[in-house]
Formats: C-alpha cells, sequence, structure tokens
C-alpha cells in the first residue's frame, strides 16, 4: 500500500491506529505457496494477527490457535473448525472440553496430563481425536513439548488411549532463524526420528506440522528481497520432509509482518541537550518490533503532512505517550520539516504488533484497527478503545 492510499484511508480510521493490507498478506502468503509447492501445507499461526482471520487466503490449510481468546476469534469469524490445530501449553480440562465441542480438526499434546484431557473427552464422547505429540527443542528442551523419551513412551502405548489417534509430530523451537543451517538441522531431525519411530515401534508418523520460525527483516531496505532468499534457501530440505511424512509448515510473524501500517500523529516536539524529540499519541505499548531495543534500530517510517515537504533533513527521536523513558520508537530517524499534527506510519507492523505490546500500561487508549483490500475497500474490525480498570458503573 503506497503512501497516497494511506493518506486517502487516514480520516476513516485516525491515530492512533492499524490497517492491514489483505492484498499485501495473500501476496505473502502465494509467495511462500510458490517455494514450498503444493505437496506442503501451510499454517497460519493466529497469534501474530488473529484480526487477519476473517479473511484468510484459499492457500492456507490449516489454523493454529493456542489459547480459549483465539478460539473465541475462530468462532465470531465463522473459520471451519475442522482446519484448527488446536495447540498451547496451557490446556485445562475447560479449554479441552470446549475445543472438543467445537469440532477442532486436531489436538496437540504437549504434556501426558493433555493426552490424559484429550483422550477423556473423546471418550465421553464416543469419539477419536486426531493428535499430534509436541516434542521439545533437541538444542536442550523448554517449557513447550515433551521429552524425545517421553513422546516415544506414548506411542508405544498407543493402543491404551481409545480417544486419540496419533497421527503425527508437533515441532517449533523458536523465531527469528535467519539462516537455512538450524532448519535444516530440524528437518534432518525429524526424518531421522520419524524412521527411527517407524523401526523401534511400528509406527509410522503421518503428519508433521513443522514451525520454521523464519525471520523477518524489519530494518532492511531490501527486505522482501532478502526474505524471499530466505525462502528459497530452506525450500529444498522442506521438501525432503515432505517426501516422509504429510508435512504442514505453521508460521505466523512471516506470512502477517510485511501488510501491516501503524498510524500514528506527532504531538509534540522539543529540543533537549541538542536531541531532537517528537511525542507521538501512539508508543511502546502499541507497536513493536521484534529485535529491536530502546529504539536503536529504524523501521521504514513513512511521513504524511498536509503540506510540501522542504528544508534540512534532521534526526529525530520518536517517543510514545508512556510515562517511561524505555517508551523510545525510534533514534535519529531522519525527517524532513517534521511538525506537530503530522502523521507518522510504521510499516510492516503486520505481525504481534497489535497483540504483544502492553496495551493497557497508562490506561492509554488502544487503536483502531482496520483492514483494506482493493475489491472490498477499507472496513474497520475495532473502533478506539479505552481500559475500564474498575469494571463498574458510576464507582
Amino acid at each position: 500500500m503506497d503512501i497516497n492510499k494511506l493518506r486517502e484511508l487516514l480520516p476513516r480510521v485516525g491515530t492512533p491506529s492499524y490497517i492491514f493490507d489483505l492484498d499485501a498478506f495473500e501476496k505473502r502468503a502465494l509467495l511462500v505457496k510458490k517455494y514450498f509447492g503444493d505437496d506442503i501445507g501451510l499454517c497460519f499461526s493466529i497469534k501474530a494477527n488473529p484480526f487477519l482471520l476473517g479473511r484468510l487466503p484459499e492457500c492456507f490449510d490449516k489454523i493454529e490457535v493456542c489459547s480459549p481468546g483465539e478460539l473465541t476469534v475462530c468462532e465470531r469469524t465463522g473459520a471451519d473448525m475442522s482446519t484448527v490445530i488446536f495447540s498451547g501449553v496451557n490446556k485445562g480440562y475447560a479449554d479441552v472440553e470446549r475445543a472438543a465441542d467445537d469440532n477442532v480438526g486436531t489436538f496437540t499434546a504437549e504434556s501426558p496430563l493433555h493426552l490424559e484431557l484429550i483422550n477423556d473427552a473423546a471418550v465421553r464422547r464416543g469419539r477419536v481425536f486426531d493428535l499430534l505429540l509436541r516434542v521439545t527443542d533437541i538444542k536442550g528442551g523448554s517449557q513447550f513439548g515433551m521429552s524425545e523419551e517421553c513422546t516415544l513412551d506414548i506411542i508405544s502405548r498407543r493402543d491404551e488411549y481409545k480417544g486419540v489417534n496419533i497421527v503425527g509430530l508437533h515441532y517449533f523451537t523458536g523465531t527469528a532463524k535467519r539462516k537455512a543451517k538450524p532448519i535444516e538441522k530440524e528437518c534432518d531431525y525429524l526424518m531421522e526420528l520419524t524412521s527411527r519411530i517407524k523401526d523401534e515401534l511400528g509406527f509410522t508418523v503421518q503428519r508433521i506440522e513443522y514451525g520454521t520460525g523464519l525471520a523477518v527483516d524489519y530494518f532492511s531496505d531490501t527486505a522482501d528481497a532478502e526474505e524471499e532468499e530466505r525462502l528459497a534457501s530452506i525450500s529444498p530440505k522442506l521438501r525432503e520432509l515432505a517426501g516422509v511424512a504429510e508435512l504442514t509448515v505453521e508460521m505466523g510473524r512471516f506470512f502477517a509482518a510485511p501488510c501491516g501500517y501503524y498510524l500514528t500523529k506527532v504531538v509534540d516536539t522539543k529540543t533537549n541537550f541538542d536531541i531532537n524529540y517528537a511525542i507521538v499519541d501512539g508508543g511502546m505499548n502499541q507497536v513493536k518490533y521484534n529485535g529491536q531495543l530502546q529504539g536503536m534500530q529504524i523501521p521504514e517510517i513513512l511521513h504524511m503532512a498536509d503540506r510540501e515537504l522542504s528544508g534540512e533533513e534532521k534526526p529525530w527521536t520518536l517517543c510514545g505517550s508512556i510515562c517511561t523513558t524505555a517508551d523510545i520508537l525510534a533514534r535519529n530517524a531522519m525527517f524532513t520539516d517534521l511538525r506537530v499534527g503530522d502523521i507518522l506510519v510504521f510499516c510492516r507492523t503486520g505481525a504481534y504488533s497489535c497483540m504483544e505490546g502492553i496495551s493497557t500500561f497508562l490506561s492509554r487508549e488502544m487503536p483502531v484497527i482496520a483492514e483494506y483490500s482493493e475489491k472490498e475497500g477499507l472496513r474497520v474490525l475495532r473502533e478506539m478503545l479505552y481500559s475500564d480498570v474498575f469494571n463498574t458503573p458510576n464507582r
């Protein structure tokens, strides 16, 4: 989306606000599909941006859901529940019961307790649920998933569980992987593990859900080219993995990041000790870039004004509205003729920013959220909200 289109949409959303470009979202998904091929399914991890779920491109095969709130998003948007993979490290009795009643397509088990809860829910309903066993990180483990030993033990006792059909493995170790090598090593491990399960336990792993954790370049002028090169570099190994089991690649950030624009207004300017400060009506509570620290790295920021910009370009430190010195969005960002009332547009904010920020800090407003496509135009998904800490009338 170019700056002229954003300028046209601005009066309808105001600031602070997000606009998500659905055409860009679909273009990104199709680019991934081009490199991975038809034999690899695509799964959108909606934690990255649940607001995109209502217009999910057709090339997605699965939706990963990790919380009761995300399950609510699926219910309210009319998502096809048969495509849902109900994941997450915290699954309680009520969560499993609700997902079962929603007829989600696949459950994951990250612990023996999950397995018991899911199996019991299925047995009580006279059903059998497809189940993926999540294996923890081979590099030392984490709170996510189960050890290889525990996973193999469950598979060896699979006949004890009448309510689940163990169809395969779930594996995701983390994000921001910039090189092909760690992803290739993980694929090799999954192929080796799948082969060993077959040889030792006589069990065929039918499906693998694998999260690549592929990195996004937030601070590069050549981000699109670098990310496409990254896709190309990992696709051969993924295609090899798809040869041993039905493979679904799960990603969130990589799919969604390029489609987002965060709009915020300059509300004050000042110079302290020769540093030019611009205060905006948003802040760190609303926009966050993975890997950025105290504004030291500068993303692409568009400058919108109601006049022709002229004069000398100057460095500015952009600060939000939160009462902490940590609220710095960019240091030494260069602008020409920056003034109160101007609009700054932070690009590549389609993933996590609208969900990951400390949104209720200082009881500031939560931004307008809207989606746009060339075919359907602009649609506001959420008007501006203010936190109500008491949630009690007439207090």
